[in-house]
């Protein structure tokens, strides 16, 4: 199970250092579902890159509390090849959720590859202040 990284969008040249980190073999961002994720609309909204594979029967999505997870595999179909960069087998990626998800009316949609879950938010949670309060002498 992996989780979303973010990385502070004042990085220097971003573009370049996602290049570099993408090529080790061992690096945190190497995942087979690629996905991003905003708010929009009053929702949290999650998107995944899974092209080639059938949403009834390779792809589930699951909410529990906070968390969303995608979970998809891909069959390996047998015949002769020489070369293959697919990535085949089961995999799963898991997104916390922002406070103030309603995990109870989740959307999906699966269109041209790209998965799109939307989590509707209900009121953010607002700062409250706290009264302190001091013995009497």
């Amino acid at each position: 199970m992996t989780s979303i990284i973010r990385r502070p969008t004042s990085t220097f040249i971003p573009d370049v250092v996602d290049l570099f980190d993408a090529a080790w073999p061992f690096s945190a961002n190497r995942h087979p579902v690629h996905v991003e994720d905003f708010v929009d609309d009053g929702s949290y909204v999650v998107r995944a890159e899974l092209p080639g594979l059938d949403a009834d029967k390779d792809i589930e999505v699951s909410a529990s509390k906070n968390t969303l997870t995608i979970s998809a595999k891909r069959e390996e179909r047998k015949h002769d090849r020489h070369h293959s960069e697919f990535r085949y087998g089961s995999f799963s990626r898991s997104v916390t959720l922002p406070a103030g998800t309603d995990t109870e009316t989740i959307s999906a949609k699966y269109d041209r590859g790209v998965l799109e879950i939307r989590v509707p938010i209900s009121e953010p949670e607002q700062d409250r202040k706290i009264r302190i309060e001091v013995p009497a002498e």
